[in-house]
């Protein structure tokens, strides 16, 4: 379709309905016209084998399977499938004789302010209504298709094939979006895992877990508004949809963790257990979960060869794919770490918070920052600034408050990351005794970061304001004057450049933690 036919929709007046705007987005695959009221989607005319619109014929076929199988679990949102034609002036029109040159899925408009994606950015998703999707998502699968042809795609072969093309696609992107060790390392372990987990994709045939699914079960596809809506299925190609069904419950628990909710995910997963009854889902999802994030890092990863999408979104779209493809590696060397006590070691702007916050998301650790107890323990808001709770005794205080919630994620089995300055061994002898009283290893990610980039950095940190820290120069300067540097016999020290981007800091914790070769 040429560009100038597809601008023409960008006019108010060419819609059936009245509309005051008209706005256009893209995907990979697709084009979206947004009015007041509803949504028109054009399928772009490409071909990425596993998919292929390279055909009016075949674009008006899957635009009318889109509409059939995303009735099943929104029939409200899904109107029809409605014609484009040549207006005879260059553009398209929704009415009149001209030639049909595309066509498109009708939709009712959903309100984006509660699309899931958006309240996860709020922080406004709840327990329930991460059980309220469950139980939808579990009904669903009770009552979908299922008979030998879908069986067929639950087969160790399939599940291979499909890891296959995975990494024959997403090796392009090593070096731009993937690392190729990552590349490597991801590939040989769902490739060796096929054959451990064997058994299990055998059983989940014979018991009837093999469904006519969604495939593309993610926070940008559901909206609760007053109900759980749920679109955008796969339609253009049944090896996606015909699937365990621990593959879609694995989409959307990786996509909740990907957006910093490990909590909401770990209860969506289970909810879905209670409700489904799926008591071998815990075996097989994590070997889902892998996939689905290199999957998403994959899509991200294809809007950078797309030529009609502007430069600022590709650079969008290439963060969003390394993020993803960094939570695949995590979800494959996160099950190498024993159950582990870490703690980060450093002075106040040497980047200890930024570090922890993607060690953590990479190992799906529990991250307890000191700035964020002592404000918590003092009443204050995160952001407040304030000197008069940082004397000996609120020190220890804050540190025993951490030693404790610690200790308490220890005995649940899961390590846990202790985010603070440890700059004293007085401080750091409470969490030894502790790692020992456990019979934990002991872990201390020592940084070091020259003077002036530190400086910078908490300039740039006063400047925003936003910060929970109420680090200064003066304080890193105190700091370092009294000082006290881990000793190896302390614990397992893993010195970091903090100088470093913070994904390359992570890799070289992962390497001294032997996560990575």
């Amino acid at each position: 379709m040429h560009p100038e036919r597809l601008e023409s929709l960008l006019q108010p007046e060419r819609y059936p309905e009245t509309t005051t705007t008209v706005r256009h987005l893209q995907t990979h695959i697709s084009h979206l016209f947004l009015t007041d009221q509803h949504v028109y989607k054009v399928k772009k005319e490409v071909d990425f084998g596993f998919l292929d619109f390279t055909s009016l014929e075949k674009r008006r076929y899957f635009c009318h399977e889109e509409l059939r199988l995303n009735r099943r679990l929104s029939p409200d949102i899904y109107l029809g499938v409605v014609e484009l034609r040549d207006d005879g002036a260059g553009g398209l029109s929704f009415s009149g004789e001209g030639a049909v040159l595309e066509y498109a899925v009708k939709m009712r408009r959903l309100p984006e302010e509660r699309m899931l994606s958006r309240l996860l950015d709020e922080r406004q998703v709840t327990v329930a209504d991460v059980e309220m999707i469950a139980t939808v998502v579990a009904r669903f699968h009770a009552a979908a298709a299922h008979n030998a042809q879908i069986d067929s795609f639950g087969s160790l072969a399939a599940i291979r094939g499909n890891w296959l093309e995975n990494l024959r696609q997403t090796a392009p992107y090593c070096g731009s979006t993937l690392l190729p060790a990552d590349h490597q390392l991801i590939g040989d372990w769902a490739l060796t895992n096929l054959d451990h987990l064997a058994e299990q994709f055998e059983r989940r045939v014979h018991d009837g877990f093999i469904r006519e699914c969604h495939g593309d079960l993610h926070s940008e596809n559901i909206c609760l508004d007053g109900q759980v809506h749920i679109f955008d299925c796969i339609e253009f190609n049944e090896r996606f949809r015909y699937s365990d069904t621990a593959a879609d419950v694995a989409f959307l628990t990786m996509d909740l963790e990907n957006n910093g909710r490990r909590d909401l995910a770990e209860r969506f997963a289970a909810a879905y257990c209670e409700e489904s009854g799926d008591a071998g889902l815990p075996a097989v999802l994590p070997f889902y979960l892998v996939n689905r994030a290199v999957i998403r890092g994959k899509v991200e990863s294809f809007r950078l060869d797309d030529p009609a999408i502007p430069a600022d979104e590709k650079r969008a779209a290439a963060t969003r794919a390394r993020c993803f493809f960094r939570l695949a590696r995590g979800y494959v060397v996160r099950r190498r770490l024993p159950c582990s006590l870490l703690l980060t070691c450093g002075p106040t702007g040497c980047g200890k918070s930024a570090f922890a916050a993607e060690l953590a998301f990479q190992l799906g650790l529990k991250q307890l920052q000191s700035d964020r107890e002592r404000k918590l323990l003092a009443g204050v808001p995160a952001t407040e600034r304030t000197a008069d709770i940082y004397s000996e005794a609120w020190n220890q205080a804050v540190y025993e408050r951490l030693a404790g919630l610690a200790a308490a994620e220890l005995a649940t089995g899961r390590s846990v990351l202790v985010d603070a300055t440890f700059r004293r061994r007085l401080d750091r002898e409470l969490f030894i005794r502790l790692a020992a009283n456990l019979g934990v290893p002991l872990v201390i990610f020592g940084l070091s970061c020259p003077t002036k980039l530190v400086r910078q950095r908490l300039m740039q940190r006063e400047q925003s304001g936003d910060s929970i820290s109420d680090g200064t120069w003066l304080i890193y300067q105190q700091h370092m004057a009294a000082f006290e540097p881990p000793d190896p016999a302390e614990a397992l020290l893993v010195p970091l450049d903090a100088a470093q981007p913070v994904t390359a800091m992570v890799d070289q914790a992962l390497i001294g933690l032997n996560l990575l070769s």
